[in-house]
């Protein structure tokens, strides 16, 4: 048991989990404080790379009760400096304000910065956007993968958490592909909804349109002018 997040039951025997050989371990524990009230913080490590994993853990997790989580990609420039080129920070901060409100939940932040191209590549990616490029044109014109992010590890922490059935705090399909493949059940999705900048624009509908993201736009709303 721990002092903010209680795990009723980690083990994964008896359940429908496809887990077939551990590749995380939880490695440090803390309390955080936050202007939402207090977290756990729990950190993972990889077994198969040198990535790292920060869990943001609340509440009690029962395996049998949907319980909110979300998958969230590191972003330096949204979660920390809350760039509008991108809806990252503010959709860490909706997720931690519903898991806050709701008493329980977990948010597993995955270190792979920019899609998994790192912020070197990612700042060369926005110069190329400032001059005209979508996210997707960008990465192409340096030669990256649009997309390199996998959430298998995501799910497998989730799972050590206690997590069986999730209300997954996503737009994302590709999350909710990766956790019904782990054999958690996601009971419900729930949308991430935020406020609309000018500059915000093209990214989403790119999103939308070339990646297949669940995002309602201001025009889905109310109508195009």
């Amino acid at each position: 048991m721990f002092d903010s997040i209680e795990v009723i039951n980690r083990s994964t025997a008896g359940t429908n989990l496809n887990v077939l050989a551990r590749t995380v371990e939880r490695v440090a524990e803390a309390k955080l404080p936050t202007d939402l009230g207090e977290f756990r913080l729990i950190g993972y490590r990889s077994l198969l790379s040198d990535e790292e994993f920060v869990v943001l853990a609340r509440g009690e997790i029962r395996p049998e009760k949907p319980t909110l989580a979300r998958i969230h990609s590191q972003c330096l420039t949204g979660d920390a400096f809350g760039s509008t080129k991108c809806d990252c920070g503010q959709q860490l901060r909706s997720a931690m304000k519903m898991i806050a409100d709701a008493g329980h939940g977990a948010i597993v932040y995955q270190q792979q910065e920019g899609r998994g191209i790192g912020i070197i590549n990612k700042i060369k990616a926005y110069a190329l956007q400032d001059q005209g490029a979508d996210t997707i044109e960008a990465n192409e014109r340096l030669g990256l993968a649009v997309d390199l992010r996998r959430y298998e590890q995501c799910a497998e922490i989730l799972a050590d958490l206690g997590f069986r059935r999730v209300r997954l705090i996503s737009n994302n399909p590709d999350k909710i592909l990766a956790l019904k493949r782990s054999g958690i059940e996601v009971v419900e999705r729930v949308p991430l909804e935020i406020k609309f900048y000018r500059s915000l624009m093209r990214y989403l509908a790119t999103k939308r349109e070339q990646m297949g993201h669940l995002i309602k736009l201001p025009e889905d709303r109310y109508g195009s002018a």
